[in-house]
C-alpha cells in the first residue's frame, strides 16, 4: 500500500494517514497505551514527514484520543478525574523539558532512540503482569490528604469494589520521567502510566486503563508549535482518525480480551520501533 502512495497523488497521504489513525485509535485504548505511542514510530517509519511534524502531531493525537474516549470512560467509572489531574499536570509540564531537548538533537539521532525506546517500552510490556486489582489494604498519608479513591463496578456481575492508592509520592515522581520521554519523542504518556498507576500505586488496572487517557502532554505540543512543528495536513486527518477510533475503543474496553488487544499492539510496536531504530542508523531507508 505505502510503495503504491509514493506515485499517487497528494492527497492520498492524509487519507491513509486518517485510515491508519482509525484504526490506532480503536486498539490503543482498550490496550492502554495511548495513540501516539503507536503513532510516531508508524508514520515516522512508513509515511514521507519530517520526523518533527510526526512527534508534533503525535502529542495532539494523545489528546484528541482522550477527548473522544474521555466521556464514555468517565461515565461507565473507568476513569477517574481527581486521579488523573496530579500526574496530567506532572506530564504536562516536564514534557516541555522533553519537547525542547527532542528538537535541539539530530533527527538521526532521535530516530535511533525512538527505536530503542520502543523496543524497551515493549520489553516492559511482554515482562510486566498486570494487577487487576491490586489488594491495597491501607493508602498512604499522600493518596489520603489528595484523595485518590473510587469504586470500581464490574457491570458483567454487577460487583462493586472501592479502591485506593499507596506508594503514591514514588508514583508521582515516575511521572516527572515520563512526561520528559513523552515530549522527547511525542509519544503522548499512555505507554507508562497504566504500569505507574497499576503496579506502582495499586490502582485497578481497568480504572488505571481509562485515567491513563486523561495523562497527556499538551504543553509539549506548544514548543512544536511554536517552532513550527505543528502542519494541519498531518495532524488533522492523524487527530480526526484518532478520535473516531478512540469512540469504539472506548466501549470495546469491558468487551474485548485485553491480552488479545495487548499482544496485538506489542507486535505492532515491536514492528515499528526496530523499523525506526534501522532508519536511525542508516540501515533502511
Amino acid at each position: 500500500m505505502m510503495a503504491a502512495l509514493h506515485t499517487a497523488p497528494w492527497w492520498a497521504w492524509p487519507v491513509a494517514l486518517f485510515i491508519v489513525c482509525f484504526a490506532l485509535g480503536i486498539v490503543s485504548v482498550p490496550a492502554g497505551v495511548g495513540g501516539g505511542v503507536l503513532f510516531v514510530p508508524l508514520v515516522a517509519g512508513f509515511f514521507p514527514f519530517h520526523l518533527d511534524f510526526v512527534r508534533g502531531a503525535g502529542l495532539l493525537v494523545a489528546l484528541s484520543g482522550a477527548l473522544a474516549a474521555g466521556p464514555h470512560l468517565l461515565d461507565r467509572g473507568l476513569a477517574n478525574l481527581r486521579l488523573a489531574i496530579f500526574p496530567a499536570l506532572i506530564v504536562s509540564t516536564s514534557s516541555i523539558a522533553g519537547a525542547l531537548l527532542g528538537l535541539a538533537l539530530p533527527e538521526s539521532l532521535v530516530e535511533a532512540a525512538l527505536g530503542v525506546t520502543i523496543l524497551a517500552i515493549v520489553a516492559v510490556m511482554a515482562s510486566v503482569q498486570r494487577s487487576d486489582f491490586p489488594n491495597v489494604t491501607r493508602p498512604d498519608a499522600l493518596g489520603r490528604a489528595l484523595r485518590l479513591h473510587g469504586v470500581l463496578i464490574d457491570h458483567a456481575t454487577g460487583e462493586a469494589r472501592e479502591w485506593q492508592t499507596h506508594r503514591t509520592a514514588l508514583g508521582l515522581v515516575l511521572f516527572v520521567f515520563i512526561g520528559i520521554v513523552a515530549g522527547l519523542f511525542g509519544l503522548g504518556a499512555g505507554w507508562a502510566n497504566v504500569p505507574a498507576l497499576n503496579l506502582v500505586m495499586g490502582v485497578p488496572v481497568k480504572v488505571a486503563a481509562g485515567t491513563s487517557s486523561f495523562v497527556i502532554s499538551p504543553a509539549a505540543a506548544l514548543v512544536y508549535l511554536n517552532e513550527g512543528g505543528l502542519i494541519p495536513l498531518i495532524a488533522a486527518p492523524a487527530m480526526a482518525g484518532t478520535m473516531l477510533g478512540s469512540l469504539i475503543g472506548a466501549r470495546l474496553l469491558q468487551r474485548v480480551s485485553a491480552p488479545f488487544v495487548r499482544r496485538l499492539v506489542m507486535a505492532i510496536m515491536l514492528f515499528a520501533g526496530a523499523r525506526a531504530l534501522a532508519k536511525g542508523l542508516g540501515l533502511w531507508t
